[in-house]
């Protein structure tokens, strides 16, 4: 299979994938794939079966969620699943650059892990004003995972974004 092969050529790199190279706070370095890559490989996968595979290995390439921020404080109401989410303010990493949110997540479900993963990827790293102007619903659209996944899947992405929201909204203030 195609996906097969995409992994086996990328090793743990889900599918060789420009990877972004934000340094965090604490010195980890967040390795995941770009928005764009993800939308490109959901692209390049016809057969959803080979989708859905590929929405788990993004899930499982997640950075370790700490415990300690497995909380009701961090959970994502709204979720069938367990979902939570943790959001913080880090300065740039360029002089004079605005601070950006930083976001991290983790769910017991390897496909909301996967859903959680596709999120980040499109909202971590920027400006909190800029947060709300990201279309995430079009990002789901435009690669079919809208209309593939369970209406209470779709109820819990919905309240990821809305609560990933508020907390931009909230950091904004500070």
């Amino acid at each position: 299979m195609l996906l097969d092969r995409m992994l086996t050529y990328a090793g743990m790199n889900v599918l060789g994938a420009r990877m972004r190279q934000n340094q965090g706070s604490i010195g980890e370095k967040d390795m995941s794939p770009s928005i764009e890559d993800i939308v490109d490989n959901f692209e390049l996968l016809e057969d959803w079966e080979d989708r859905y595979r590929y929405l788990i290995e993004l899930g499982r390439a997640l950075p370790v969620y700490p415990d300690a921020l497995r909380d009701e404080g961090h959970r994502v109401r709204g979720c069938a699943s367990q979902v939570w989410l943790d959001s913080r303010l880090e300065k740039g990493t360029a002089h004079g650059q605005r601070p950006v949110v930083v976001l991290r997540g983790d769910s017991d479900a390897h496909i909301v892990r996967g859903l959680i993963a596709v999120v980040l990827a499109a909202l971590s790293g920027r400006r909190p004003e800029e947060i709300a102007a990201v279309d995430v619903e079009a990002i789901f659209a435009r690669v079919g995972l809208r209309e593939h996944i369970t209406p209470q899947r779709s109820n819990g992405l919905t309240a990821m974004l809305e609560r990933i929201r508020a907390d931009a909204r909230k950091l904004q203030e500070t």
